[in-house]
This record gives C-alpha cells, structure tokens and sequence, in this order.
C-alpha cells in the first residue's frame, strides 16, 4: 500500500530549483522520416536547463538516450554570434542539446558546444566538426549529400563527413555576412536562417546582407567581475537597416545569380522558399512601413522575378508575417491573410484563383500539416473558444467544408507533424494539468504518450497539490462594449468579510497572449500562497482576437492598454474582497514599459508598481518591431513623444522599483538608466535594482530567488504586503 505524499510549504527556492515542478518540460519533439522512431529533447533531473536527446519508439517501448551532452560535449565556451541567436531565440539559458534535425536517410544533426555531430537512431555519434570556430545554422541538405553551415561570414557547404569549403567570399567589408540572417531577421521576423536549400539538393538560396549603413552602439555588458564592451550594429528606429541581396548558386557556389527584389532597396526579405519540384523560388518582400507583402515568384536559373500576388494591409494596421502557409506538388498554395480581419487560410490554385477556406470571428494560429493524397490540412486555431489553441483538420479541396476538431476542450495546444501529415506529436497543457505530449494518428487519436506528466505521487508538483488554487477565467467590458479576458486566482482560505491585495501582472503588448488556458507554473501559485489575489488582463493591441482587437496601438501604443488595464483595476475595486488600496502592478519587458505608463496615467490607482526590463524611448529600439505598430519617428516623431515613459513621467507618485539585467541586448540597459535619470532630476523617488552579467530575462536558480525576494520585499516595505486586512 503506497502511502499518501506528505504536503509541504512551496517555498520560493523549490519554485526555482530542479527538478522543475512542472514535471518533464520535453523540446523539439519530432518524428523520424520513416516514423519509426520519436525524439525530443529532455532536461535532466539534477539540471532542468540541460537537455540530452532521448527517443522512443513509436510503435512502443524504452526511452533510450541518443546523445548524452555532458558525455559527448566538450564544454567550449560559444562564440558570441551563437550566443546573441540563442538570445534571439530565448533559449539563451539552456544548456547541452538547444536543437536537432533529423535528415531524410534518418540520421540526426546536433550542434553542441559549438561543433557538430552527426547521431544514428541505433545510437552512434560522429563528430563531424573539431575548431575554435562556431558553425551557425547547419543543415543536411535535403537528399542528405551535403552539410552546411555559417562560419566566419560565410557560407561553407560539403560532403556529409567530408571536407566542407566556403562556397561564398569573403570580403573584404566586414560587414558583408553570406548566409545568416540579420538581426531584424532573428529577432523580430522569426527568421533565423539566411540560406535555404532546393529539393534534390540541386541549388541553394543565399541571402547577403551588407550592414554598413547601420549605425553602431556600443552596448555595455557590466558583469560581476568586469565589464565587456560590444561596438554593436543596431538598426534603431529611423534609422537605416542592412542592405539586402537573395542569390541562388550550386552546392560549391557555381553559377551564382543574383535575385531581382526590386528597385526599391530600403525592404525586408521575410521567408524564402522553394516550389516542391524546385523549379521555382518564392520570395516575400516586405515594404520598410510594413504594409505591403509582395510575394515573388523567381526563375532560379536567371534570377528574373515577377510579383504573384501582394497582400495590403487594412486602414490604420500593418501586415503581419506567418509561417501558416505551405507551396504544394500540385502547384497551388495554402496561405494565411488577415484580408477579412482575422487570420484565415486560403488556397492559391495554379490557375491563380483565390478560395478562402475558413472563415468567422476567430484565427488560425498555424499551418501544422498538409496531406496532399487526401487533400486534407491541419491547423491549429481558437475557432471554439479564444483561449484555447485547439488541432482542427479541414477537407481542403471540398467547397464548404467545415473544420472538424481533433484535441480536447479545455487546454491549450502546440502541434508537430511529419512530412506527409499523417501522425502528429501533440503537446497540451490547462490550468490544472502541466504540459503533456503524446504521439497521435490523423485524427487526433493518441496512440502513446512521450510524456504522460501525470500528477501523480511521483510527480515532482504532488507535494504542492493541496494548496493548488485554480485559475478562474471571466471577461470585463471595456466603457465602449469590448470584452477583455482576464484570469485570476484566489488565496486559499479567505477569510469571509477580509479583503486581500492583489499582484496584478500583465504583459499587454503585440503578438503576445497571456489568459489562456494553459499551465501557470509554481510562481503564480507561490504568490498567491503570500496571500495575495493573482490577476492579468489582456488589452487591445494583444495578440489572437483579429485586425480590429490589435490594431488599436497603430501609432499610439502605452495609449489603448493603459486605457484597458485601468478598466481591470477598476472593477478589482469594486469586488468586496478586494483591498483597493493595496492593488500592486508587475510586468516585464513590454510589460515593464507598461507599469511606468500606468503609474504615469493614473497616480493613486495603483498602490505600487514593479517595472522589469522596460523600454523606455521607442527610439531606443529597432527597426521591424518599432515601425510595425509606431511608423517611422522621422515622420511621426509626435507619436513617438506621446508613446514614450518620459510623457508625463512626473506624474508618477506610487512607489517604483526599477528593475534591469545589466547584460541585456535586447532592450539595452540605456532604457532603464535613462529612465533613472529623469526620475532623478525631477527628485521623483523610486528604487531600483540591477543584475550584472544578466540578459533580458534575469534568470538562475539563485539569481530568480533573489529578484523574487526584492519585489516581494519592496511590496512589503511600500504598504502592499500579502494577506487580509
């Protein structure tokens, strides 16, 4: 008879320690070519940021370990390019196996510690790289004949085990890189690669960039013991991007054509992709104020192109890049629009008629598969409820069909599919329920778990299960008739007629959604156990609820979400257990830039606010992102004025704290001592701490438990501390 597991308190240093309370967080799940075998990335128990690859069979079985990364790993320090894309990718924290990828005869390609290897599913590991150098972005060409890779501003390309030679020169600019994707690329369009190679392994696509025009800063990384400068190429808002240029030339770089993008050289090269037969190329041509998309269909023998179709973007909006689109054998393409104000997919036939594909007040978040034998697709959406991404399948070649829903009511959903569409790696997660992934058919049925992450006795989470509260999910109406979403959970044990403060955390900008219903985390719960009402909203302007819902921020963000939140902490006020007097706000990033804005706009509404990682002057950012939603400050500099903390920064009369990574390269440290520095001018108070050696995210076992200590005693020293009064 197993005995019951004894609950414990949930303390901040087991929030943050390993192994994760999540339970198994698997990463890049995948399934081999021939779907015999399946292969994710797993954290180890003692260190839940190192990953080893690990596989299954799929038709049942043992785990195995195919790559063991402290074993095969050397440890070498990374270069610093990989480093900044691993930023770029948010996965800068990890450690060991980051990413895979299985080729086309079933072996698997693993960068680690800066070289690569080459791992069979039985087992073996060849290391097919041993310099100082890193490789960016390597490839097994799709037949399998070649490896690629970025080195050194180059692309090199060889046999698989054999000798590999740059196939691009390099020049004597050093700001000339053949085969990587700039910085804009890697950050903001979710791009991160700048070559692409044909079926058949006949041609590949390089991008050049020259990023001489860009201007430099020189971003100071302070650390503990020391302090690094980086004379960094930074396109800020206004100011001049990279110049861009698409070749296409043979594996060892022959018969090299240039691309025609236009005369116009101020855009951006968003995807590059190739027909199924390889015959074409096509090329998405973004226009510097992002409201054109011309899609460019190439002859890659002369480089000759011609606009297939271009996509405008509404009044007031600008258009949104997306992976949701797939160029099929038969010549006709799926793609994603947002032309009906949501996004939705349509079909492309080779006759060049458009058919819209679904339609209604929701969007398609991605494209997952395409099974072109039975003229089916797969894609992942919100069609029945706004905070849930469910796996729908359509009959794409039926007029009228309808989406049929293949998941399950009540979580969230992330989906994989192989490259025929016919099985699918399934990860879903609620609010009671941490992430689980299971292999499953076409239909959505699961046929094995990768990773059950049951809550049961052996669950790292079960001890914390009795003071687990559930998230409690409503709507408020904003004064002009939109519902906005919020999630909120409760203290346990509240006392009848006592009322509680609360932590009232958002984020509130683009492309980003936060009440869903999905897993949580510890945190959120550690926080409500220090007897405080946990709270988000999401505004105007976030991401999954269509053209209209976002693009209330077009040239006027800190506006519309400030407007919103407040809408949320008024009717906070108004709920008899709620101490309106002790409503503290917290954000991070944008939601950083958020808590300065609305301090600024409403002195005494909130009783405190924390501010993480904030951009302070939109000028201080780049370009793609910036543009996107603020236009460009040389023409609208008014705009700029208005969206920035420093408007009406006097205002703010609540307590602050002020809080930055001294290492960030993302929003760059200069946002925050910038920002100190009029608050200080003006003898406005407010406190501040700063990490060295630390990014964009403050992050470390310790390091978190100390950043959580500081905001909880700040609170407390501010008149908001947890618990009833």
């Amino acid at each position: 008879m197993t005995q019951p597991v004894e609950s414990r308190e949930l303390t901040l240093e087991r929030v943050f320690a390993s192994p994760s309370l999540d339970g198994q967080s698997p990463r890049q799940a995948k399934i081999a070519p021939d779907g015999s075998l399946l292969t994710v990335l797993l954290p180890r128990e003692e260190d839940k940021d190192r990953y080893d690859l690990w596989a299954l069979p799929a038709d049942g079985g043992e785990w195995r370990m195919l790559l063991d990364s402290e074993e095969v790993g050397t440890g070498a320090e990374l270069s610093e390019a990989e480093k900044m894309q691993r930023e770029r990718a948010r996965v800068g924290s990890l450690k060991g196996v980051i990413n895979y990828q299985w080729t086309e005869d079933g072996r698997i390609l693993v960068p680690l510690d800066g070289d690569l290897y080459l791992a069979t599913a039985e087992g073996s590991v060849t290391r097919l790289t041993d310099t100082p150098e890193g490789e960016l972005n390597p490839e097994i060409s799709p037949d399998g004949a070649y490896l690629s890779f970025v080195r050194d501003r180059r692309l090199f390309v060889g046999a698989v085990g054999g000798e590999v030679s740059a196939i691009t020169p390099l020049e004597i600019e050093d700001t000339v890189h053949w085969g990587e994707a700039e910085f804009v690329a890697q950050e903001e369009m979710s791009r991160s690669t700048g070559y692409w190679w044909s079926p058949g392994d006949a041609r590949i696509a390089v991008q050049r960039f020259d990023e001489s025009p860009v201007g430099i800063v020189t971003r100071t990384s302070i650390g503990a013991e020391g302090t690094s400068t980086f004379n960094q190429r930074y396109p800020a808002a206004g100011t001049d991007n990279v110049l861009v240029e698409l070749w296409v030339m043979d594996p060892d770089g022959a018969n090299r054509v240039k691309v025609d993008l236009g005369e116009e050289t101020d855009i951006y090269l968003a995807r590059v992709n190739w027909s199924a037969d390889g015959s074409k190329l096509f090329v998405q041509r973004q226009n510097r104020e992002q409201t054109v998309l011309d899609m460019l269909e190439v002859d890659p023998a002369t480089g000759e192109s011609r606009i297939l179709f271009t996509q405008n973007a509404t009044e007031g909006h600008w258009t949104n890049l997306s992976d949701a689109y797939k160029f099929l054998e038969d010549g006709s393409l799926i793609w994603w629009s947002e032309s009906d104000g949501f996004g939705h997919l349509y079909r492309l036939d080779g006759a060049g008629n458009w058919r819209q594909l679904t339609r209604g007040d929701w969007v398609v978040s991605g494209l997952e598969g395409v099974d072109q034998k039975a003229g089916r697709l797969y894609f992942t959406g919100n069609r029945d409820d706004v905070r849930e991404m469910q796996l729908y399948a359509l009959d794409y070649l039926v007029d009228g069909a309808q989406p049929v829903m293949l998941t399950a009511p009540g979580f969230s959903h992330g989906v994989t599919m192989n490259k025929d569409a016919t099985r699918a790696i399934i990860s879903r997660s609620s609010p009671s329920q941490p992430t689980q992934v299971y292999f499953a058919d076409a239909n959505g049925r699961r046929i094995a778990w990768l990773e059950e992450n049951a809550l049961d006795d052996t669950h790292p989470y079960a001890p914390y299960l009795a003071s687990h509260e559930e998230s409690r999910f409503g709507t408020i109406m904003s004064p002009d008739g939109v519902e906005l979403h919020y999630e909120m959970i409760l203290p346990p044990d509240m006392e009848p007629g006592k009322r509680y403060p609360v932590f009232f955390q958002h984020y509130g900008g683009p492309h980003v959604q936060t009440v869903r219903h999905s897993w949580g985390g510890a945190l959120k719960q550690w926080i409500v156990d220090q007897g405080y009402i946990w709270f988000q909203l999401d505004n105007r302007g976030s991401d999954n609820r269509g053209v209209e819902f976002e693009k209330r921020i077009y040239r006027a963000m800190g506006g519309i979400e400030v407007d919103d939140q407040r809408v949320g902490a008024e009717w906070l006020k108004e709920l008899d257990y709620v101490d309106g007097e002790r409503i503290a706000t917290y954000g991070w990033s944008y939601g950083g830039y958020m808590t300065l804005k609305m301090l600024a706009a409403d002195p005494g509404l909130y009783a405190a606010g924390v501010s993480g990682a904030p951009v302070s002057k939109w000028e201080l950012y780049d370009t793609h992102y910036t543009e996107r939603y603020m236009g460009d400050p040389r023409e609208v500099q008014e705009a700029y004025d208005k969206a920035s903390t420093f408007y009406k920064f006097e205002q703010i009369d609540d307590p602050l704290l002020l809080i930055h990574g001294m290492s960030d390269d993302n929003v760059v440290l200069d946002n925050s001592t910038t920002m100190a520095a009029v608050l200080q001018k003006e003898a406005i108070p407010f406190q501040m701490m700063f990490y060295p050696g630390q990014a964009h995210g403050v992050r470390g076992p310790k390091i978190s438990v100390h950043l959580w200590t500081t905001i909880m005693d700040f609170l407390a020293t501010s008149g908001v501390p947890g618990g009833p009064r």
